[in-house]
């Protein structure tokens, strides 16, 4: 099989005189509770990362050893959360957008080209919007690895508060162990109430918890 060149979108911008590129992702489109959160990166020039890839077709373990280089070696990174509430006012994907819009807004330096995984975002720089960028993209990549460890830890601090509900593990998606302490310990406040079956729960009378703050 081929392999995939990383830095081949990256390259091609290079040639244009383009240094200052930078790859935006996020992560919690599908998750029952939590905020969505995205992170920008601008990597340096000509940057290598062996092994590093799509942040889902990483060991929990590899995308925090990755996650450290990163913190260390990026030349900026931003990151953009937002809320449960958001979601349920705007829907998922308008919130995604959102995340990544503030992920780059919070980048440290402007960077001059932004390369985006899948959808189109309307900023005052030049972007590539590239399906599957994760794992087409070097920084796009090194983006989706900061938003997913950064969206576990705090769904970790989750857990500390929370342990019934097993955040530590399934990070907010709906698998059958979530449900069923959703059924125990009913809704807390910080899920996202449109979603299915969150929806269905509170029609049904389960309880909504306030979440300690």
């Amino acid at each position: 099989m081929m392999e995939i060149d990383l830095l081949k979108y990256e390259k091609a911008l290079y040639k244009e005189g383009i240094n200052l590129i930078a790859g935006v992702d996020e992560v919690g489109r599908g998750p029952l509770c939590g905020p969505v959160v995205a992170a920008c990166v601008i990597l340096p020039k000509n940057y290598q990362l062996a092994g590093l890839n799509d942040s889902k077709k990483l060991s929990e373990k590899k995308r925090n050893q990755y996650y450290e280089i990163l913190k260390k070696d990026a030349l900026a990174i931003g990151v953009g959360i937002i809320s449960e509430k958001r979601i349920d006012e705007i829907n998922i994907y308008q919130a995604s957008k959102e995340a990544m819009l503030e992920a780059i807004k919070n980048l440290p330096i402007k960077p001059e080209h932004v390369l985006i995984d899948a959808m189109p975002l309307a900023i005052d720089v030049p972007t590539t919007s590239i399906i599957h960028g994760d794992s087409l993209s070097l920084s796009i990549a090194a983006a989706s690895v900061i938003a997913k460890v950064t969206r576990d830890n705090m769904m970790y601090e989750l857990d500390k508060l929370y342990p019934e509900y097993g955040f530590g593990k399934h990070k907010g998606y709906p698998t059958k162990a979530h449900l069923k302490a959703l059924q125990q310990f009913g809704i807390l406040s910080n899920y996202r109430f449109t979603y299915k079956p969150i929806s269905d729960l509170i029609l049904s009378g389960v309880e909504i918890r306030e979440i300690s703050k």
